[in-house]
């Protein structure tokens, strides 16, 4: 890439004998929304520290803004603003406090943003920190994040806990912050129809490793459902390159299966003597669970019109 803003070169992180991050090589170009995406546990937020010089990784290296993550000069940390999963504050400063304790720290900080910030979130000025909701927390920390005009914004998690209103609104501003082509977002997050409205590329990890990164609509092209329909019950799914995962009812299976083939994927269902066949609509959480969770065949223990007796 021309200009990567972020870079991870085999970075490895073990705590004890327990791997968690083994070998990542992501890059992350100026301009792009990028998702970080992959289940609890699975490193995200050990990735991110160690990107952002926090955490001291066991192999490899990382660098942000052309600068080595291990020794970031201040002039370089303040044009990264990182957003922490919890939303921490100084539960006993005022909103007005928190503004200008966090604008002591910056040459470039620009008012107009925090205060247009805290009002779209509803902030009182004069509220102390602690008695605000988790949606006005994550408002308020968002204002913090984006006064200073970073270049490259790094959100872990951040609309965790939050509600669909507060969330709506924290996605929004994300949306706003984005209009410049020269800014960059990072972020992790489980709420997957959040990263498909903004997200131009997306990584997935799992357990330590990375499956996939990618541009979001390769991803979404890529994993593919099937559902086939039987006039009798259905037959065991021969082995077939790609598939993911599988589920049956009584007369259907509906079948998940990743990669580009060619139509062999397709060919093979139709000798399975399905009376039809269909390709089923898959969203990004959809495509994301099949692709990580476990795979195999599942059937539902209850009959559809059933219960206990």
């Amino acid at each position: 890439m021309a200009d990567p803003v972020l870079e991870a070169r085999g970075l490895t992180r073990y705590f004890g004998r327990k791997c968690a991050v083994n070998d990542l090589k992501i890059t992350v170009e100026r301009g792009c929304v990028f998702g970080f995406l992959g289940r609890n546990g699975s490193g995200k937020t050990t990735t991110i520290r160690m990107l952002l010089g926090l955490l001291e990784p066991t192999r490899g290296s990382c660098s942000i803004l052309g600068h080595d993550s291990a020794d970031l000069p201040p002039e370089v940390r303040a044009r990264i603003g990182y957003l922490a999963e919890g939303h921490n504050l100084y539960g006993w400063m005022r909103v007005r406090e928190c503004g200008e304790f966090q604008a002591s720290f910056f040459k470039q900080w620009n008012h107009d943003v925090f205060r247009a910030v805290t009002e779209y979130f509803q902030l009182d000025p004069g509220a102390r920190a602690g008695s605000l909701s988790k949606g006005e927390r994550a408002g308020l920390c968002l204002a913090l994040t984006l006064a200073p005009e970073p270049e490259l914004l790094i959100l872990d998690d951040p609309a965790l806990g939050l509600d669909p209103v507060a969330r709506r609104a924290l996605l929004e501003a994300m949306v706003y912050v984005t209009r410049r082509q020269d800014r960059t977002v990072f972020f992790s997050s489980h709420l997957l129809s959040d990263v498909e409205r903004v997200a131009d590329r997306i990584a997935v990890l799992d357990r330590g490793q990375l499956r996939a990164c990618c541009g979001l609509e390769f991803f979404r092209e890529h994993v593919r459902r099937f559902v086939l329909r039987f006039p009798y019950h259905p037959p065991e799914l021969p082995s077939i390159p790609g598939l993911l995962d599988s589920a049956r009812t009584e007369n259907e299976v509906a079948v998940t299966f990743v990669g580009d083939d060619g139509g062999a994927v397709e060919e093979r269902l139709r000798g399975l003597g399905a009376r039809q066949i269909e390709e089923a609509p898959i969203d990004l959480e959809e495509a994301f669970i099949s692709y990580v969770g476990n795979r195999g065949s599942r059937s539902f223990l209850l009959p559809a019109s059933g219960g206990p007796s």
